[in-house]
Formats: structure tokens, sequence, C-alpha cells
């Protein structure tokens, strides 16, 4: 009997498998954390015979070429990725044997790279899986801009014929198992669910059951931000990333934190919106370490940029280094942890600023008093509808544009509350009064707030 065993990146929305029988397996997408996947193996008690990518992946580093060299597994890359390091390339219709009668089968599936494969778990000679990697999704695929845009409507062309062709030779009954879709920007929407068969996606999903114009058309209309260190992916997994250094980075003291912050770096607040809140150094970002944290750090920050962690405790340290290596950020350049009045030199004092509901900023408004009202989410999000009056500048545009910000008092929203308190740290750090709105934006019109509806028709 096969197993797959699912190893999930939940702050990058991507997911990776280890599949295999008995004695092998085979590592398709590995994260580049690979002491995961090789701990997964030894539970299972398998040799790791092979290391397979669909795709060279444009949202995180892979630990593939780590984890071949690693464990001495046969490194399968699509023969049509450009890539400078030794592999084996695998093309259309090549069978690649895991163990005795488990077989996996490559499948050109190209459309969200031009080279893009699947690979068809069959046992016995009958596909049991598909892992469809950046290829056929849960209810959707993978975004086809990432490469070039002259190559984009080609590309989502590709996707539909590429879900067709998967559609047509699988039974209903073949699990689908993604990379993306789980919150991964390289989705063009998002899961609904946690799995899915070649059946359910026949019946759900937009590429099989709309015709190519229209699927493209549809496609091409909801394609949202792509995130900035997406453009330093691609060339770290054709170049080769290197192994990874998980070990505890420098302890830097109240001095240190000073001159970092005086020295125009990065110190990153990895604690809660609302502790971070009520007391934090002056100058500190706050991206919560149980948020998203790789995709918005590695989006917002300066690449290449030094930066400094703060938390409570070590353990959440260690957590965010691991989500960090995987987008490329591979070393802080110090860490403290503990609380606010730890990581301050004698004399100084914790910043703060509010929170606040929607419901609040109606009472504010209510009684007349001019704020401004600042919308941080994305520009597909805001077309559903936003604040009338608002002021619209997407998080990852707000550090370059703190000076669009009009005067006066800064009420920020986002579409939940983190990404109002990415931003509220921005505006705080430079000196504006701030109010992070930590609400839900459904509640902004059940407040009273007036609620603009571009393209709602009376």
């Amino acid at each position: 009997m096969f197993f797959v065993d699912t190893l999930e990146c939940e702050g990058l929305g991507n997911r990776s498998y280890l599949a295999g029988g008995p004695d092998a397996a085979v590592v398709v997408d590995p994260p580049r954390d690979i002491d995961r996947v090789i701990a997964a193996a030894a539970r299972r008690g398998v040799r790791i015979a092979h290391v397979a990518e669909t795709h060279l992946h444009n949202d995180y580093v892979s630990g593939g070429l780590a984890l071949a060299r690693t464990t001495g597994a046969r490194y399968l890359v699509p023969a049509g990725a450009s890539v400078s390091f030794p592999h084996s390339p695998v093309a259309d219709g090549d069978a690649i044997a895991v163990e005795e009668g488990l077989l996996l089968r490559a499948m050109a599936t190209p459309g969200h790279t031009p080279h893009h494969t699947s690979y068809v778990l069959e046992e016995d000679g009958r596909p049991v899986a598909a892992f469809t990697g950046g290829s056929l999704l849960i209810g959707s695929v993978g975004r086809p801009d990432l490469v070039e845009p002259r190559l984009t409507e080609r590309l989502a062309r590709a996707q539909h014929a590429s879900a067709h062709r998967l559609a047509d030779t699988l039974d209903d009954e073949v699990r689908v198992l993604p990379t993306h879709g789980f919150g991964s920007f390289c989705s063009s929407s998002q899961a609904e669910g946690d799995a899915t068969t070649i059946g359910a996606e026949r019946k759900d999903n937009d590429a099989l059951t709309l015709d190519a114009d229209t699927f493209v058309a549809r496609l091409l209309a909801g394609l949202d931000d792509v995130p900035a260190y997406y453009a330093h992916m691609g060339p770290a997994n054709a170049s080769g990333p290197a192994p990874v250094d998980l070990t505890p980075p420098q302890t830097a003291d109240a001095e240190e934190i000073a001159s970092r912050l005086a020295a125009g770096e990065w110190v990153v607040d990895l604690r809660d919106r609302v502790a971070f809140a009520e007391g934090h150094v002056a100058g500190s970002f706050n991206f919560e370490g149980e948020g998203k944290l790789a995709t918005y750090l590695a989006w917002l920050i300066p690449w290449g940029k030094p930066v400094t962690l703060l938390a409570s405790t070590p353990e959440q340290i260690a957590a965010a280094q691991r989500e960090l290596v995987r987008v490329g950020i591979d070393r802080p350049a110090s860490a403290a942890t503990g609380e606010p009045r730890t990581w301050m030199r004698e004399g100084e004092r914790p910043a703060s600023f509010p929170r606040a509901r929607f419901a609040d900023l109606a009472e504010v408004r209510g009684h007349g008093e001019q704020v401004v009202v600042l919308d941080v989410r994305r520009h597909t999000e805001r077309a559903g509808g936003y604040v009338e009056g608002s002021v619209h500048i997407p998080v990852h545009e707000l550090h370059g544009r703190l000076g669009e910000v009009p005067a006066g008092t800064v009420w920020v929203h986002c579409a939940g509350g983190m990404r109002a308190a990415i931003a509220a740290s921005f505006l705080d750090a430079a000196g504006r009064r701030v109010v992070a709105v930590d609400d839900a934006f459904t509640a902004a019109a059940e407040a009273g707030l007036p609620v603009a509806r571009p393209g709602a028709t009376g």
C-alpha cells in the first residue's frame, strides 16, 4: 500500500508531499527547511529515493537541491527549467520507479510556468494521485503572470489545456494534490476545503467548466498583486539555494537595538498586535509571528536590509527563522526575547497607540471629528467596497508612500486587523498619530459607516 503525507507551510499557503511505499519515497516540492522532511521520512521508516520539483518556484526557496544532496536522492527537475546545478531532467511521459509496484509518471502541464510538470503516482499500473504543483488546484489554477508579462495570456490558455489534459487522462477518484492554493499568492484564487479529486474538480473548477476564452478572460481579470520578493525566488532556485542555518542568531541588547534602528535597519516585533499596540520599542515594526510573517515581511522589507527580531520567547524567534529562510531571509542580524522594557535603554519609555473597532470610528465621525481613514487592503479587495472618503494605499506600498498620508490622526484598517497593525506600526514609527482598527471590514457597514460599492446598481 502506498502512502502520501502532507507537509504544510501554512505561513506561505503551500504544501509539500512525501509519498511512497514500505521502503522508499519521493518528496514533491520540498520546503527549504529540509529537516522537517527528513524527520517525516524517518517516522515512516523510508528512504528518500527521489526529490521532484513540479516547476521552478516563484514564491519560496526550494529545499530540493539540499535535500537531494543530503539524502543522495535523485533530483528530478522539469527538462525545460533552466538551472545551473546537476539534476535529472524530466520530460513528458517519463516514468520513475519509486519502489516495486509504485511508479511516478511525469505529465507536462504548462501554464503556471512554461515548463510546469505534474507527477501521477501509479500503484500497480493504476493512477491513484496527481501532484499538480501550480497547475490544477482546488477549485482554481496557479496564476500565469509570474514569468513574463508577454507570456501571461499564452500561459493562461496553457493552464486551461493542462487542466483538461489531467481531467481527460485521469479517473474521477484520483486525488489531486497541489502545492499552491492554501493562501499562496501563486494561486489565482484560494482553495475552499483542503482535499479534492479529479471528479470534484471536473464539476467545480472554472478551468474544466468554462470554455477557454471565458476562462482566460475571468482568470486574467482576477489576478491580484504580486509580492515583491517573488522577483528573487526564481533566480535563487535556478542557481541552487544554499543549505540553511537555523542556529539562534546573536543576542541584541538595548544598545544594539537602538544602534540598529539609528542605522535605518529594521527591528521587527513578532508579538501579537494587541501586545505591540500596548507597548513597544519606538521605531520598531509589528509583523505578528502567528500571521503571514514570511509573506508580508519579505514583501515589504527592502531586499537585503538587515533585520533584528524581537519576541517573547526563544521558541518564537526559532519559528520565525524557519519561516523566513523559506523566502530567502537567511539570517537575522540579531534577536532579543523578553518584553519591551528589556529592549530599551535606561530612561526610554515604550511607544504605544490605541486600537479600535469600526463602531468607534463611526462614533468619532458622528461627533464631527475630522480624521484620516486609511485603507491598506489590496486593490482587488477595495474594488468590493470601501469606506467613503477613505484614502487607499495598499500595505505593501505604504512604507514608500508615507508622505502621501494626509495630516491628522490616521485610523488605519484592512480586512481583519493584521495588515492594519503592520501599517499602524509604520505610521507610529514615522511619528504619526494612529489608531489601529482591529475589526472585520464587514463591521464597517454594520456600524453605520457609508460604504461605497463600485459597480453596484440601485
